[in-house]
């Protein structure tokens, strides 16, 4: 296989890019100073693109790649991919599921008490010798809060088991309502927001869930209550956000992903009441070395004529 062309769209992971070195010919996009100019070099050699929830393949990329079989990603997310000129040109979309799920959910929880129990500012507080004046304030508990949850697939359904474990009572919010789940359905996430203390964005990001939290959905889950998104930064209008929390309609946020990455609105860095995070969901070596292993796994799989490990197209 090691002739065959595959182009990485941005660095990733030395564990991925040393594992597609090793089987292929590894071509990495983000070196190449003249893009056009390389595609069209290249562009009878390609036949594979791995991306991830930064960078995938559009419509332009896939033109420009007419022997393009494979977009195989490093991450669970699809939205940077154009999976219906993928589907009208019969290229292969694999990627990651699973894998992630776990570690994700764990952040979402650690987003939550970092929120509530105010870790971070608390770190500042001793560092800064604060403490020798006087303790931290009072902070608000988690236990038996009302956790509202965005889409109740894997990486939801994760957070709410972990969620019982504080005796938080659990609602939530999908497309159809889940018979098989012992938690209260919201048909609307308005009505979510009403009645959830603490407001989590799980769900796949498409046209439908842009902007999924606007706000009507803020002034919902109001002054007391808390969203933390661990889904994608477009979930959420970003300016409502800061004009929601600057003048006090929302009573925190914790993010790990933004809208516009890495850029983060500058508005939020003065704010106590909020937890940023780097994108960093699936961030652990566990983790992340098992993502690579599946997306290695599935272009072995496809160009030996093997059934794809998690196909979605």
């Amino acid at each position: 296989m090691e002739s065959i062309g595959v182009l990485m769209m941005c660095p990733m992971s030395s564990y991925l890019e040393n594992e597609l070195q090793k089987r292929f010919n590894l071509l990495r996009f983000w070196t190449c100073p003249e893009k056009s100019v390389f595609l069209e070099t290249h562009r009878n050699s390609i036949r594979a693109v791995v991306g991830n929830a930064s960078a995938g393949a559009d419509a332009q990329l896939i033109s420009d790649l007419p022997k393009l079989e494979i977009v195989s990603s490093f991450s669970v997310g699809l939205d940077k991919i154009d999976l219906g000129k993928c589907k009208e040109k019969g290229i292969r979309v694999t990627n990651t599921p699973d894998v992630l799920t776990e570690d994700v959910a764990d952040l979402a929880i650690g987003l939550i008490l970092a929120l509530l129990r105010r870790l971070c500012e608390c770190d500042r507080y001793v560092r800064s010798g604060k403490w020798k004046t006087g303790d931290f304030q009072l902070t608000t508990k988690f236990s038996g809060k009302s956790v509202g949850i965005i889409g109740l697939g894997r990486i939801g359904t994760a957070i709410a088991k972990r969620a019982e474990a504080f005796s938080c009572p659990i609602n939530y919010y999908s497309r159809t309502e889940k018979r098989d789940v012992g938690y209260k359905y919201y048909p609307t996430v308005v009505e979510l927001a009403q009645n959830s203390d603490i407001l989590v964005v799980a769900c796949p990001l498409t046209d439908e869930t842009r902007h999924i939290v606007n706000r009507q959905v803020m002034d919902a889950l109001g002054a007391k209550g808390v969203l933390i998104n661990i889904g994608r930064g477009p979930h959420v209008d970003e300016q409502e956000l800061v004009k929601a929390l600057t003048q006090g309609r929302l009573g925190g946020a914790a993010l790990d992903v933004f809208e516009q990455e890495p850029h983060v609105p500058e508005e939020l860095f003065g704010l106590d009441n909020v937890v940023l995070l780097p994108h960093v969901g699936s961030g652990t070596v566990e983790t992340r070395n098992a993502m690579a292993d599946l997306v290695v796994g599935n272009l072995e799989a496809h160009f030996s004529g093997k059934s794809l490990l998690t196909p979605v197209v």
